[in-house]
């Protein structure tokens, strides 16, 4: 398993999955986890309470069988308890072995059953210790120290979670206290989550500031051949597509065969509404799947009972009969929906027009780019200071904002193998811009030549081609004010929309550059804050400014 971070918040997560079935039943209104002072954590629901009576074949008490037998979950008949067959589908007795100790608490039939264990060893048997006017589970454990190189739990990854699964599971109450911080009157830190409306308000969060092209979200609940499925869609007036899946609440990250039903059922449904409807009748481009989903922000979440999950990081639903039920379930949201909003259907084929006709402009000027590579005669940027090694590893770009700036770091830098590139001005915001216009944007165009990227490999014409790529640093030197961060943030977005490989390889920096250079006879100092120059003012000039030489850059 993994003993990372990541799988250390994945026991909170596996815990926290048996509640959630039990909300799924019927019987679990509220879920309550804690990270308490020591860094253990703390699961309480409001369920049936873990069966306590005589398990028939292991001949010990149902709940010690729960705790301490792989998939014991499922040997419980159907109807009593189902532990969730999920992604990480390994049930409490996988915590509890990773745990240097565990209790089980269980409030049921008025009585309170309790239950200690070490690294999955019980300690005692299951006792009586009081009695109980209501039902639920309580289970605190310390991850085992010895396995996990983290032992830190960080609030704000369960709190990601956690609000993800309220989402996921409408009308159940999901809470978060961090005993380790208190605030101004000693109260520990808690965050509450509960969504009345579900996949509808997760559109509406994951949108964020984000212009609305329609204002309603599509939401659609419904059970193809047995399969639960909940779609929940809208478009914006952005050009990215934001889909999320989820199998038994568990984030697909690679898709799979419910994102590929969603797909198609989307691009065939507004598709055949055009068609009929004859807004496509004087388009001469051709349109295809992704011109559908331009500005689109959809969640898709089913409930399978046996997920068979593939790609690298087990990720990715396999299972083949989900593509026609959710296909179906989508087609049938949006055929209603069209038909009952004339306008707003309108609004949706037009940015899918436009999409098409961008796409076809974009691919005229990625082909430009294409031809125009730095190697077939277009020839080097005319401003960018070049550096005399030929070796991209141990090349660095510098881009910079304007001219002067570029003249001083030409002055300072090892012109053996640092190159200086100034771009005018601000850079195009491609957040908001067409992908054409982002390719025919100078500025732009200087980067991609300057770096040696071109668009277009032999298997994908829209594939961004690294294998001339001229540095493996490029530092990002924007002055340290307002407007050199703006600056510096538009020239990420760029990189992370267009060139995110650079990123994730680690080639990008973001260069820190001071403030203030504060002079006291021999005495020289950089300062990034107005603190710092302060300190250096009091410390040498008697807290006066007018003794001591200042350069503001």
């Amino acid at each position: 398993g993994d003993i990372s971070e990541k799988g250390l918040h994945h026991l909170v997560y596996e815990v926290v999955d048996n509640s959630i079935d039990e909300a799924l039943a019927g019987y679990c209104t509220e879920v309550l986890v804690e990270i308490l002072s020591d860094n253990s954590i703390q699961v309480t629901d409001n369920g049936r309470g873990i069966p306590v009576d005589m398990h028939a074949k292991e001949g010990k008490s149902a709940l010690e069988v729960v705790m301490t037998v792989l998939h014991a979950g499922g040997k419980f008949d159907k109807g009593s308890y189902k532990v969730s067959g999920g992604l990480h589908g390994v049930g409490v007795s996988c915590v509890n072995a990773l745990s240097e100790s565990l209790i089980a608490e269980v409030h049921r039939d008025g009585k309170i059953y309790r239950q200690e264990y070490s690294r999955g060893k019980p300690l005692t048997g299951v006792e009586v210790v009081g009695k109980a006017d209501d039902t639920g589970t309580r289970i605190t454990f310390k991850p085992d120290d010895t396995i996990f190189r983290e032992t830190i739990y960080s609030s704000e990854t369960l709190s990601h979670r956690l609000r993800e699964l309220s989402y996921l599971n409408a009308g159940l109450h999901l809470k978060l206290i961090d005993h380790r911080v208190h605030d101004e009157e000693g109260q520990p830190k808690s965050w509450i989550f509960y969504s009345e409306n579900g996949l509808s308000e997760f559109v509406r969060y994951v949108d964020g500031a984000k212009e609305s092209l329609i204002h309603d979200v599509i939401h659609h609940t419904t059970e193809k051949q047995g399969v639960p499925v909940e779609v929940a869609l809208t478009y914006n007036t952005s050009y990215q597509e934001n889909v999320y899946t989820y199998v038994n609440d568990i984030h697909t990250i690679e898709g799979g065969t419910h994102l590929t039903g969603f797909r198609r059922g989307l691009t065939r449904t507004l598709k055949k509404y055009a068609t009929d409807s004859h807004l496509l009748d004087k388009i001469k481009e051709e349109i295809s799947g992704d011109d559908f989903r331009e500005g689109l922000t959809a969640i898709v979440s089913v409930k399978v009972a046996e997920p068979q999950f593939e790609g690298q990081t087990k990720t990715k639903l396999g299972n083949s009969e989900i593509v026609g039920v959710v296909d179906a379930a989508v087609s049938e949201a949006l055929e209603i929906y069209l038909e009952e909003h004339p306008t707003e259907a309108k609004l949706i084929v037009d940015k899918v027009i436009l999409a098409a006709q961008a796409r076809h402009a974009a691919r005229r000027a990625r082909e430009l780019v294409q031809r125009k590579s730095p190697l077939t005669g277009g020839g080097l940027p005319g401003k960018l200071a070049d550096c005399s090694s030929k070796d991209p590893s141990e090349c660095e770009l510098f881009i910079v904002e304007g001219d002067s700036a570029g003249g001083t770091a030409k002055q300072g830098r090892d012109s053996k193998y640092q190159a200086i590139l100034p771009l005018r001005g601000k850079i195009l915001n491609v957040e908001k811009a067409m992908q054409h216009r982002i390719l025919d944007n100078a500025e732009i165009k200087n980067i991609y030549t300057a770096l040696g990227v071109t668009v277009g490999t032999e298997e994908d014409s829209k594939a961004l081609n690294l294998s001339k790529l001229r540095y493996h640093k490029i530092i990002i030197m924007t002055d340290a004010d307002v407007d050199g961060a703006h600056i510096a943030t538009l020239i990420l977005t760029f990189f992370f929309r267009n060139m995110r490989p650079l990123i994730e390889n680690g080639y990008v920096y973001i260069a820190n550059p001071p403030l203030y250079l504060c002079k006291k006879d021999r005495i020289e100092e950089y300062c990034w804050t107005d603190e710092q120059k302060s300190d250096f003012v009091t410390k040498y000039g008697n807290g006066q400014e007018n003794r001591i030489k200042i350069q503001r850059y």
